[in-house]
């Protein structure tokens, strides 16, 4: 099935709506730092299935709140045991959907490859044909996979391109529709020239892809404004977020606005300020706080 054959409707959302695609999609790796963020420290669980259960908890909190809604959030990316988890009997993805109008995305890679040419590529893909059918089991829409640039080095870059837009091709094939992301390190020294040589190799691909073929792209904010509105404008690109790379929500604000049609995706910016001891109304104001600006940024 080609993924031109997707939902209208999502598609629709996705490329049109205003809005920003939340980040909820934390793994093994990163969900440790994320609970202690949330003011829950890791001697308050046992094990794997506790912090999942913990950090699935925080979702819960976070999807369900009265100011996560379309009227501002397009799209929400997911951790991969996320999708088989239930909100109110509903799996997470059908209650995005269903009740919130948010279209569920899941984020597919297995971690970075050691350095290697100045980048760490993604691990090999070891599940990713199971994984696309239990997402469109899921009723998923797209996915997201990450791999990352470190410092410039023209091998290292082309073969980060080259290895998202592979897979890239195969999730298209499989009818959900894929976000690459070959994020830029935001404290790289050659942060710029990293993203000049990535941007050249990206309308590379771009180009020979087929007419009908949508992709999209999460890439870190550039260090020049509207750096990215060639790859925006590309008439095979569906939509381009930004992911907050260790900014604060603030700082993350203040330098998407700077860049036209490029919306956010955030992960930490999203959830900073949110804690576990916050009562319902500490939280709300919180939860709305974060939601309006990270939208007024999208939006410009």
């Amino acid at each position: 099935m080609r993924g031109y054959s997707m939902d209208n409707e999502k598609m629709d959302i996705i490329k049109n709506n205003n809005g920003f695609i939340a980040a909820l999609d934390q793994s093994g790796g990163s969900t440790p730092k994320a609970l202690k963020m949330y003011g829950v420290p890791e001697d308050s669980y046992n094990g794997e299935e506790e912090m999942f259960d913990m950090i699935h908890d925080m979702r819960t909190r976070i999807i369900t709140n009265q100011y996560f809604n379309n009227e501002k959030i397009i799209g929400a990316i997911l951790f991969e045991q996320t999708i088989d988890r239930k909100i109110d009997g509903l799996y997470i993805g059908d209650y995005l959907w269903n009740e919130k109008g948010i279209v569920p995305f899941l984020k597919v890679d297995q971690g970075l490859a050691r350095e290697e040419n100045g980048v760490q590529l993604m691990n090999p893909l070891t599940n990713l044909d199971q994984l696309l059918k239990r997402a469109k089991e899921r009723n998923i829409f797209g996915t997201k996979m990450r791999s990352l640039i470190k410092t410039v080095d023209p091998k290292g870059i082309k073969d980060i391109v080259d290895q998202q837009f592979e897979i890239g091709q195969k999730i298209y094939d499989a009818g959900l529709i894929p976000i690459l992301e070959p994020e830029v390190d935001i404290n790289s020294p050659t942060k710029s020239e990293s993203e000049t040589i990535m941007k050249e190799e990206i309308l590379k691909h771009l180009n020979k892809l087929d007419r009908d073929i949508k992709f999209m792209f999460k890439l870190s904010i550039p260090s020049k404004d509207n750096f990215f509105k060639e790859i925006i404008d590309h008439e095979r690109v569906l939509r381009v977020v930004a992911l907050s790379g260790g900014y604060t929500r603030e700082n993350a604000n203040k330098k998407l606005g700077k860049n036209p049609k490029l919306i956010a995706s955030f992960s930490r910016a999203l959830t900073e300020g949110l804690s576990i001891d916050q009562n319902d109304e500490e939280f709300n104001n919180t939860m709305k706080d974060s939601v309006d600006k990270i939208y007024k940024a999208s939006i410009k």
